[in-house]
């Protein structure tokens, strides 16, 4: 039922018996008038009986009211997929993924677009625009919209568990901002890990930042390090070498060693995910329906490029809050 107000609509939810007396309490002579909603009715019986009724209407779509207005802050987006419905939250710490997403929803970018690259008990991968009406061999991932969306990694609050919604992205080689794709998007299916292998993961994440550091650090003394290459001066290249160093132990004291939370350790081993994409890829939400579609996606038969062998296409994405 739509119930005017002077401003807004609001759909709620009465019984129909509800409904039915009020409807013909508003009906009667044309002796009296009285306001409901916005509109101006006439009545046949006592003023109060009336009134009453009318106030515990209104009560009901103040407090019922509520349960349409959009929730701009954490947006849901349902998904239909030929597999099921999946249904996503997005974050308010991520506004411009999250912005982002709500105006392609709206504007009905992803619809008829597929599930382009599946890895099991890794990702599903999806919004190539390409992907919509492409050929079973047609190789799928380079389609996207003319723009990236700056990268928003809100570590370690938001991270690659089971159900994480993260955005696509070109490489750092290309790409060292970790801008993110402005359409395709991932969803996180991965796996359990034990203790160990997260230690292991630890130890791999801090030495790629180790290596990050003086690969930064390098360029910015390049000029130089060329110059005394083609001199042959060993003295001078030893002398760079020990101050980048200097400035990379320093860097790694400041930031840490990259450690899991206790929250993140939990999760992984108990729910699972991909922790190795922690901090490197913007998680903008997360799945809070439908978390067995992905797990289902994530098995269909692919072929090459990862491409499912079958299409598994989204058929319709709608805001529902």
């Amino acid at each position: 039922m739509l119930i005017k107000t002077r401003k807004n609509y609001h759909r709620c939810s009465f019984s129909q018996s509800f409904i039915d007396e009020y409807l013909r309490l508003c009906r009667g002579s044309k002796n009296n008038d009285y306001f409901c909603g916005c509109s101006v009715y006439t009545f046949n019986i006592d003023f109060m009986k009336k009134a009453i009724l009318f106030l515990l209407l209104l009560l009901n779509v103040m407090i019922a009211g509520s349960c349409s207005q959009r929730n701009d802050n954490e947006p849901v987006i349902k998904f239909k997929t030929t597999e099921g419905t999946i249904v996503v939250k997005l974050y308010p710490e991520t506004p411009k993924h999250r912005d982002n997403f709500v105006k392609l929803v709206e504007a009905g970018f992803y619809e008829g677009v597929l599930f382009h690259r599946v890895i099991a008990d890794f990702m599903i991968q999806a919004g190539d625009p390409d992907s919509k009406n492409a050929g079973k061999k047609a190789m799928l991932g380079s389609g996207d919209v003319k723009y990236t969306v700056p990268a928003e990694i809100v570590y370690p609050k938001y991270y690659h568990k089971k159900g994480a919604l993260a955005a696509a992205r070109q490489g750092d080689d290309t790409n060292p901002e970790r801008a993110s794709s402005g359409a395709q998007f991932y969803l996180v299916k991965g796996h359990v890990f034990t203790d160990r292998q997260l230690d292991s993961i630890e130890i791999s994440k801090s030495k790629k930042l180790e290596e990050k550091l003086i690969l930064q650090f390098a360029n910015q003394q390049r000029a130089e390090i060329d110059k005394y290459k083609k001199e042959g001066n060993q003295k001078k290249l030893a002398e760079i070498q020990a101050d980048i160093w200097k400035k990379v132990k320093a860097e790694m004291l400041k930031n840490k060693a990259f450690k899991f939370t206790e929250q993140q350790r939990n999760d992984y081993k108990t729910i699972g995910g991909t922790p190795h994409l922690d901090g490197e890829y913007t998680v903008f939400g997360e799945v809070i329906e439908g978390i067995e579609i992905v797990s289902n996606i994530s098995k269909v038969k692919t072929g090459k490029f990862d491409r499912p062998v079958e299409n598994v296409r989204i058929l319709s994405a709608k805001r529902v809050k």
